[in-house]
């Protein structure tokens, strides 16, 4: 019998014409967002990785300088995009893609794809998450609101029942059969996703984009089912059609409009950040507190300096050392300024953490939220992964920095400003290369979007399924 409900269900939906036409609407911007998305990410990596690969070659055969001139001379980290990011552009489209690297400054990533875009990027972009997060909820709401209505509506739900079957075992036939109707209009986008993912882009299969890809459309898979539930719920706890349609949207703009928004304006509210100028000049106060690699030597910080390689060395004066005090005393004064900005960054970034954190632990109260969350972290494309890009070039750039400066002090002479180091000497230095982190760094960073997810999963299939049990039919 319960077999029989299911296939019922799933029959007639697909005979539904109105129904059949959303659901080949959906599909179709499923596939263009894949393949679009999928085209968008290809681009944008090759110019990244040409733009990477320039900026390593004229760091590396860069004409003879001072070693000083070439720590202001820098290069650039550009961030790779992650593999399964087509699927999910998340803030990729906001934070930046390239970092300048040079002596004595801590830069951020700049010329983000919303800079360079019109104001209507604010409205979102079309994408196979902006989809499967907002459409598809839609759509379900549209084939299961009137899963328990329209039989109480045309009297069957009684005949169904006199069969010895329960309102549990009904439900559970028709979420079965809905489940069955979603998935074919999920499952040729998530097959073609697949396919040119580890057909075209050539990654592993056993590797970690394969791991982050099923947790991706697990995390999916899970957000259909609670909307499922949720749905047919809805629909038989109510009498008419309409009031049910009209509760699940209510359910779905709240969800996916009004927290969202809310959790946000309540994240920056709570939480506020500094202006530029202020973090600037807060940054440049400290910063002038400790040794000036460009100074003239004569303040105290710079004499203790002094006074300590004199006693190190067993010399008198600059000139006996052996080694160069202008390379030490940038070295310092990098270690100094460093130590500055990186702490100023990590205020600013746990500013931003508590902020995200009012939307994380909104996801109990919204499975969107947990789903957007988990499908940013999957795809690499995520608050979290942009802050360990940041730190990953920041600490190349300060290896960089000192590793010049060190040059400078057991190559040339104290005081030489003039001499010009071989254009060899700059191929000592390894290119930069950034690395995404595990799928599991990433889980570990939305572990509370994932509990919430599943919470809301045990909450819709218990308590849902009693507030059944217990319905009266009239």
């Amino acid at each position: 019998m319960i077999k029989s409900i299911a296939k019922k269900e799933f029959i007639s939906t697909l005979r539904d014409r109105r129904f059949m036409a959303l659901s080949i609407i959906v599909l179709l911007l499923l596939l263009a967002a894949t393949v679009v998305g999928l085209h968008s990410y290809n681009t944008l990596q090759a110019e990244r990785d040409a733009a990477q690969q320039t900026v390593n070659d004229q760091f590396a055969n860069s004409e003879d300088r001072h070693p000083h001139r070439m720590a202001h001379y820098g290069s650039y980290a550009f961030r790779p995009k992650s593999s399964i990011s087509f699927l999910d552009f998340g803030m990729d489209s906001y934070t930046g893609a390239s970092v300048f690297m040079e002596a004595h400054k801590q830069n951020s990533a700049n010329f983000s794809q919303a800079q360079q875009s019109s104001s209507l990027i604010r409205f979102g972009e079309m994408t196979v998450a902006f989809v499967l997060q907002m459409l598809i909820p839609l759509l379900i709401i549209f084939l299961c609101f009137g899963a328990f209505t329209q039989e109480k509506e045309t009297g069957t739900l009684k005949i169904l029942l006199s069969q010895g079957v329960s309102l549990r075992q009904v439900a559970w036939a028709k979420v079965a059969g809905y489940s069955k109707v979603v998935a074919l209009v999920v499952a040729p986008a998530m097959l073609l996703a697949s396919a040119l993912l580890f057909g075209k882009g050539g990654f592993d299969l056993s590797g970690d984009v394969l791991v982050r890809l099923l947790l991706f459309i697990g995390s999916y898979l899970v957000y259909f089912f609670i909307f499922i539930v949720l749905s047919v719920v809805v629909s038989a706890l109510h009498q008419r059609s309409s009031t049910a349609l009209v509760m699940l949207l209510g359910i779905w703009i709240l969800c996916c409009v009004i927290i969202p928004k809310a959790s946000a304006n309540l994240g920056a509210t709570l939480y506020t950040t500094p202006t530029k100028a202020q973090m600037d000049a807060d940054v440049h106060e400290e910063v002038a507190k400790g040794i000036d690699g460009h100074g003239s030597g004569q303040d105290e910080r710079t004499e203790a300096l002094k006074q300590e390689l004199f006693k190190k060395y067993k010399v008198s004066s600059i000139e006996k050392l052996p080694v160069n005090f202008d390379g030490i005393r940038m070295a310092a004064g990098e270690e100094h300024s460093t130590q500055v900005y990186q702490e100023h960054f990590d205020e600013l970034t746990d500013i931003f953490r508590k902020q995200n954190r009012i939307s994380e632990y909104a996801s109990f109260l919204n499975p969107y939220l947990a789903v957007r969350h988990l499908s940013m972290g999957m795809a690499g494309a995520d608050f979290d992964h942009y802050v360990h890009f940041q730190n990953e070039a920041e600490q190349y750039r300060y290896n960089l920095a000192q590793g010049l400066n060190n040059i400078q002090t057991t190559r040339l002479k104290y005081g030489d400003k003039e001499t010009r180091l071989s254009s060899d000497t700059w191929k000592e230095f390894q290119p930069f290369v950034y690395e995404t982190p595990q799928a599991g760094w990433a889980l570990t960073n939305h572990i509370v979007s994932f509990i919430a997810l599943f919470m809301w999963l045990a909450l819709v299939s218990l308590v849902g399924m009693q507030l059944i049990d217990k319905t009266k039919i009239a």
